[in-house]
C-alpha cells in the first residue's frame, strides 16, 4: 500500500489546509500576536482544532474574544472568505447569533502575524459567543426543531453572497467526494477499505442527481460541536461558530451536513430519529425540493464516507493529532453499514413526508 504522505500530494484532500504540518504556537508568542496587532492583554485558553491555533481571550475586564491564527498553507482568499460571510450575514439578519469580526489595530479585519518559528500565518480576532457546545450537551426534541430553523435562517441570510474564495473545490464539500476515491488506496483495514468502496460506488450511482440542485454559498458544517446552546435561552442556539468549511455548494449537501451531526453514536433503527426534528424546524422556515430531499440520506451516507476517508488519512499524516482527528470516525462504520442494508429507493424515501411520522424501515 502507498504511503499517505507521498500518495495524496496534488489531491483534493490537501485543499483548505489539510495536508499542511502544524506546529502549535505557545501562549506566549499568541500573547505577543494578540498585543501587537490588536492593542490586547488577556489570559489565553487554547482550543483543540484540526489545523490552526485557535484561543479564547479573556479581558481583565471579563470580556471574551476569540483569537484564531491560521495554518500557513492556508489561503489568505479561503480566510477572507470566512470574514466576509461573517459580515454579510450580520447585515442581513443581525439577530443571527454568529461571531463579528474584531479590526486590528490598523482597521484590517486579518492581518499577517510572523511566529518565531515558521513561516507568516494569518490572524484574525472575533467576539466570543456564551453557551455550550451542542456536542457537549443532550438535546430535546424541540431543542433540535430550534436548531433546525437557525439553520435555515443562516441559509437565507448567505443567500446572494458572493466572494471569490466560495468557488473553491473543497475536501469536505461532499458533492466532491468521487475526487476522493484515491484515498481508498490509503485504508489499511480491508473490511473498512471494503465497506468503503461499496458507499462510494452507491454515492456515484445517484451524484448526477446533484446537477439539478440549486446551489448558494453555505456553511457546510452545521456540526454539534459548532453550535453554542443554552437550554434557558429563547432560542436555544446561542452561537453559529467556525466558518472554516464555509462554500459554495447545494443546499441539499449543507442540510446532510447538519443531519450527519445528529446520527446516533451506536446502531439504532432509526438512523434519523433527531435529525427528524432538524429538518422539521428547518421547513418552518426554508423549503427544499422533492429532489433535494430524497438526496439529502444519500448525501449524508456521502459525508459518512468522506469523514471516514480523509480522517483515516490525515491521522496517518499528523499521529500527533490522531486522537482529536479520528474523534468522530467510529461511529461511521455502523452508520455506513445503515446505509448499505438498504436499496437506492428505500434510502430516498427516508426524509420524504410520508417517511417522517413512520420511521426509516430497511
Amino acid at each position: 500500500m502507498a504511503g499517505a504522505g507521498q500518495t495524496a500530494v496534488g489531491r483534493l484532500a490537501e485543499s483548505g489546509g489539510l495536508a499542511g504540518a502544524h506546529t502549535p504556537l505557545g501562549v506566549d508568542e499568541a500573547q505577543e500576536i494578540l498585543r501587537a496587532h490588536y492593542g490586547r492583554e488577556g489570559t489565553l485558553t487554547r482550543f483543540e482544532t484540526e489545523k490552526d491555533d485557535t484561543f479564547r481571550v479573556t479581558g481583565a475586564d471579563g470580556r471574551r474574544h476569540v483569537l484564531k491564527i491560521s495554518n500557513a498553507d492556508e489561503d489568505p482568499a479561503e480566510v477572507d472568505l470566512q470574514n466576509a460571510v461573517l459580515e454579510h450575514v450580520a447585515g442581513r439578519d443581525p439577530a443571527l447569533p454568529v461571531p463579528r469580526v474584531v479590526p486590528d489595530v490598523h482597521g484590517r479585519r486579518m492581518a499577517p502575524a510572523e511566529p518565531l518559528d515558521g513561516p507568516p500565518r494569518l490572524v484574525r480576532l472575533l467576539t466570543y459567543l456564551d453557551g455550550t457546545p451542542l456536542c457537549e450537551t443532550e438535546s430535546t426534541p424541540a431543542e433540535r426543531v430550534q436548531v433546525g430553523r437557525i439553520l435555515a435562517r443562516l441559509r437565507l441570510a448567505t443567500a446572494g453572497f458572493s466572494h471569490p474564495g466560495a468557488s473553491r473545490v473543497y475536501a469536505w464539500d461532499v458533492q466532491h467526494l468521487p475526487r476522493l476515491a484515491d484515498l481508498l488506496d490509503e485504508v489499511a483495514d480491508p473490511a473498512q477499505r471494503a465497506a468503503l468502496t461499496a458507499g462510494m460506488s452507491r454515492f456515484l450511482a445517484i451524484a448526477d442527481r446533484l446537477d439539478g440542485c440549486r446551489r448558494q454559498v453555505l456553511h457546510n458544517d452545521f456540526s454539534k460541536s459548532n453550535i453554542v446552546v443554552d437550554h434557558d435561552a429563547p432560542h436555544f442556539v446561542t452561537g453559529i461558530i467556525d466558518f472554516g468549511d464555509t462554500v459554495h455548494t447545494a443546499i441539499a449537501v449543507d442540510v446532510s451536513t447538519a443531519l450527519l451531526n445528529q446520527l446516533p453514536e451506536t446502531p439504532d433503527e432509526d438512523l434519523f430519529a433527531r435529525g427528524r426534528d432538524v429538518l422539521r424546524g428547518y421547513l418552518e422556515v426554508a423549503d427544499l425540493t422533492d429532489n433535494e430531499r430524497a438526496l439529502i440520506p444519500h448525501l449524508v451516507m456521502g459525508r459518512v464516507v468522506a469523514r471516514a476517508l480523509l480522517t483515516l488519512w490525515r491521522a496517518r499524516l499528523f499521529p500527533g493529532n490522531r486522537r482529536y482527528i479520528l474523534r468522530n470516525t467510529e461511529q461511521g462504520w455502523h452508520q455506513l453499514d445503515w446505509f448499505l442494508a438498504r436499496d437506492i429507493d428505500t434510502v430516498s424515501q427516508t426524509l420524504m413526508p410520508s417517511a417522517q411520522t413512520q420511521g426509516s424501515r430497511p
